[in-house]
């Protein structure tokens, strides 16, 4: 496990009061622990500090927050462990974590982890209530995690895998030249669900449309999609709808370029981490990715939020800003300073979930609400097209790759909204 990297951003300064006969009478908390349990090696490690640089950011803000009642805010401290992408170094993180003394846990890049973290995190919680802790969770998004999982403990700060297809749909739908399409994802919870929940939706929305392909691949094993891609090409697919994240997305659509498939891709994620500069100019027009937010758009309020992160980090390969961690790590910072502590400085995590699964937040343009009932974040979604930095609609590229995405959908959080399944357990 990898504890090398320790940040404490931005800590409020330690400071004696004195009386006047010069006794110190108060000292501010310490900081609140926060591990991020990610993949930070392996072939997912470029995702796992895409996110690190984020909550980085987030956390360095949220320090910056004024007190209450004349007094210096609690600061935030974020320490990362290494899961290596696997579920078993992820629990082995968890336990070290809350060793360290750590009472919130982030994750996020994996909806397998995620689901053993919340099955571990009910149990400790269950049997050590004094050192309980809560589980934000800003990428797993396998719909179950908040419907039949759910959990008292979790919250989920991404839309669902069926929100974001819901939403890539509302553009497919009116993408009457497409056919055809193929189904390609990755085998495990996740991926298994985006193709579950891409079938049903195509029956209810382009029931004209034919699934020529219907396929599963290894999970961040397969380094050469040449073959796969070959194959949806002689399938004659039109379009590839596909949930594939970090190199299982970035090696995919480089591979549509190598066989020369010139079809369209419904993605969840294909507007970063290497993808656009991938698949270049072939991806002009073609390339299509449902977010909570992208940098182009429409507003002052939206650039100045991606231009204050690009002065943060300002490598072109950093470029990859999520909204939805700025408004956890906001929502985070709302419940330390609501929730009651104890003498030695524990927040009481039943008040302080109380207090999150009611939360709102704004930031830039982007407003999000808590939903008690699932803790399911809901927020709105913008769908985009891949086009050349320059265009109408593309002030800003990704990193630097000269190509950015073009808004052609905005869902607003009441249309991105869905049902849960959800029978919430509260502690007594």
């Amino acid at each position: 496990m990898n504890k090398a990297f320790s940040a404490v951003l931005k800590s409020a300064a330690l400071a004696l009061c004195f009386t006047g006969a010069g006794a110190a009478v108060a000292q501010p908390l310490a900081p609140v622990k926060i591990a991020m349990i990610e993949g930070l090696s392996g072939p997912f490690a470029n995702t796992g500090e895409a996110v690190f640089r984020n909550l980085v950011w987030a956390v360095e803000r949220a320090n910056e927050r004024p007190g209450q009642s004349g007094k210096p805010a609690r600061a935030l401290q974020l320490t990362r462990y290494d899961n290596k992408g696997q579920n078993e170094e992820a629990l082995s993180a968890l336990r070290a974590a809350i060793d360290d003394g750590a009472q919130v846990v982030m994750q996020g890049n994996s909806s397998a982890v995620a689901t053993v973290l919340i099955d571990a995190i009910n149990k400790h919680n269950e049997r050590e209530p004094a050192k309980r802790v809560i589980f934000l969770n800003y990428s797993a998004v396998e719909p179950s995690l908040t419907n039949e999982k759910c959990s008292y403990w979790h919250f989920r700060f991404d839309a669902h895998a069926d929100m974001r297809m819901a939403a890539l749909m509302q553009v497919l739908k009116d993408d009457t030249p497409v056919k055809s399409v193929y189904l390609l994802g990755q085998d495990y919870s996740f991926g298994q669900s985006v193709l579950r929940e891409a079938r049903r939706q195509l029956g209810v929305q382009r029931p004209d449309v034919q699934i020529v392909g219907d396929e599963l691949h290894p999970l961040g094993r397969v380094k050469d999609f040449v073959p796969y891609m070959a194959k949806i090409k002689a399938s004659g697919a039109q379009a590839v709808i596909t949930g594939n994240w970090g190199n299982d997305l970035t090696l995919l659509v480089k591979s549509a370029k190598d066989v020369g498939y010139e079809g369209k891709f419904y993605t969840f994620y294909g507007n970063a981490l290497g993808a656009p500069a991938a698949i270049g100019e072939a991806g002009v027009g073609k390339v299509i990715a449902v977010a909570d937010w992208l940098p182009n758009v429409p507003g002052a309020a939206s650039e100045a939020f991606y231009q204050s992160f690009r002065q943060r980090f300002p490598k072109p390969a950093d470029d990859y800003v999520h909204m939805r961690m700025q408004l956890m790590v906001q929502m985070l910072a709302q419940a330390v300073d609501k929730a009651p502590v104890d003498a030695l400085g524990t927040i009481d995590l039943i008040a302080a979930s109380a207090v999150l699964e009611r939360a709102a937040a704004t930031f830039g343009p982007q407003t999000g609400t808590m939903r008690a009932a699932d803790h399911q974040f809901q927020q709105p979604l913008v769908v985009g097209l891949m086009d050349r930095l320059g265009t109408p609609g593309v002030k800003f590229d990704v990193e630097g790759s000269g190509y950015g995405f073009r808004v052609i959908k905005q869902v607003s959080a009441t249309q991105a909204e869905m049902p849960t399944t959800c029978k919430m357990v509260r502690p007594g």
